[in-house]
């Protein structure tokens, strides 16, 4: 009765799916903070503002902390900070949706429109067969991961520490959330090539999109594949080789970073782990508070980016850059249409991809600016720490722990509508309006 009543009240009041999926959102964050601020689940001291942000961290799936994970939250608050990154990585409508599954309830409109935003589908009739999917991929790569790792942290810290470190590592991972039980990440694993290649492979196929992964195990073929697919798959790859290729380079002496590592294999795994990272995962194997600004720029480039639509990554999406891309050379060949992979992008694509890229610049700018009034460190590492947010990347070059309550504040936020989306927060505000009247058409000069 109570939640009919809910249902209907929501219907009256016409509140949208992105609304919902807000509040949603909204609510996690602030019962986990109430939760990681119990007894049991931290050591002492800290604030309901440490808690807070926390919380809002681990449900964005960012990764930036105020205070160390490891050693200020007991077991019981690290299994929260764990099932908070699981929720709000795999998405809450998706595990209510697989939950309601397995219970033989039906699943109504409302809920399966705001279940379509959350996953970024257009279509409301394969949802709950890609919800499956999510699961059955999410669960099990997990699986897989956590027993990788685990050769490595059950010599060193036993079997049941061991089995812990591996699987909240691999949680951290696939959900693109970066949070880590040690106090310098992943940096004393620099050069091991299990850890390497177990948490880069379980962070790119989090951030690849479950639509991309639903694709690969049903079709099987290159030309079988959705042109989705196609451009989120071509351009992850150039991307990482991109900025593998510029890290190394540029990092490769810095006495700071890849200088001081011994041998060419370890400076590899670290150019590698690097060039991946910052497209939402947020684990380190380097101090980035001592790379050169150029390789900081890069970083800041790739958090912005972020990964692929229907995924756990954040940033504007690796799709837009392409149709960004694509489109200016449309322009420049003063090309009408977008071309392909043998297929056409209509102007809807491309004005969405227009809003989403201006509202992302929109929200950086005005969160750089309102830190700034009262921020008294380094320009770089304030516009790293907010581009890290807004793309729920997590790395940062030391300024979260100076933030004082406004700059936390907006961090916050920051990761907040980096989770749910600029487009989904554009629609969220916008209004639908037809209008009656036609104007005649007006010229005006660009560039």
């Amino acid at each position: 009765m109570v939640r009919r009543t809910f249902q209907l009240s929501l219907a009256r009041k016409r509140v949208s799916p992105p609304a919902i999926l807000a509040i949603l959102y909204a609510l996690f964050i602030f019962f986990g903070a109430l939760l990681l601020l119990m007894p049991f689940s931290n050591t002492g001291g800290l604030s309901f503002s440490d808690t807070l942000f926390t919380s809002a961290s681990a449900v964005t799936v960012t990764g930036l902390i105020v205070v160390d994970t490891g050693s200020q939250y007991t077991l019981v608050g690290q299994i929260i900070i764990t099932v908070l990154i699981q929720l709000g990585g795999l998405g809450l409508m998706t595990f209510a949706a697989l939950l309601l599954s397995m219970l033989g309830m039906r699943i109504g409109m409302p809920q399966r429109l705001v279940l379509s935003d959350e996953l970024g589908q257009t279509s409301l009739s394969d949802l709950l067969a890609l919800v499956r999917i999510v699961a059955f991929v999410a669960f099990g790569v997990e699986a897989v991961g956590t027993a990788l790792l685990m050769f490595v942290f059950v010599p060193e810290f036993g079997w049941a520490q061991g089995f812990w470190q591996a699987l909240f590592h691999t949680i951290s991972a696939f959900n693109n959330a970066g949070f880590s039980l040690f106090s310098d990440s992943l940096t004393r694993y620099v050069d091991d090539p299990v850890v390497n290649i177990t948490i880069t492979a379980l962070f790119i196929l989090g951030g690849l999109g479950f639509v991309v992964l639903a694709d690969l195990n049903e079709r099987r073929g290159w030309k079988h594949l959705t042109l989705h697919s196609k451009l989120m798959l071509v351009g992850s790859l150039c991307l990482i080789l991109w900025a593998f290729v510029t890290f190394a380079a540029m990092e490769w002496n810095n006495p700071g970073t890849l200088g001081a590592l011994h041998g060419t294999g370890a400076r590899l795994w670290a150019s590698w782990f690097q060039a991946v990272t910052p497209r939402t995962a947020g684990f380190n194997t380097l101090d980035y508070a001592q790379m050169h600004d150029s390789t900081t720029l890069v970083t800041i480039l790739l958090m912005l980016v972020g990964g692929g639509p229907s995924s756990t990554a954040g940033g504007i999406k690796v799709t837009t850059l392409i149709v960004l891309i694509l489109a200016t050379i449309a322009f420049f060949r003063r090309s009408e249409k977008l071309h392909v992979f043998g297929r056409s992008l209509g102007i809807e694509e491309i004005s969405k991809v227009l809003a989403l890229t201006a509202l992302s610049l929109f929200l950086v700018a005005m969160g750089l600016f309102l830190i700034l009034l009262t921020w008294r460190g380094d320009f770089l590492d304030l516009l790293f720490e907010v581009c890290s947010a807004f793309g729920t990347v997590g790395l940062s070059r030391g300024a979260t722990g100076d933030l004082d309550t406004l700059g936390r504040v907006v961090i916050v936020l920051l990761m907040f509508a980096g989770r749910l989306g600029p487009l989904t927060l554009g629609f969220f505000l916008a209004t639908r309006s037809i209008s009656r009247i036609n104007y005649p058409k007006g010229k005006i000069f660009l560039g």
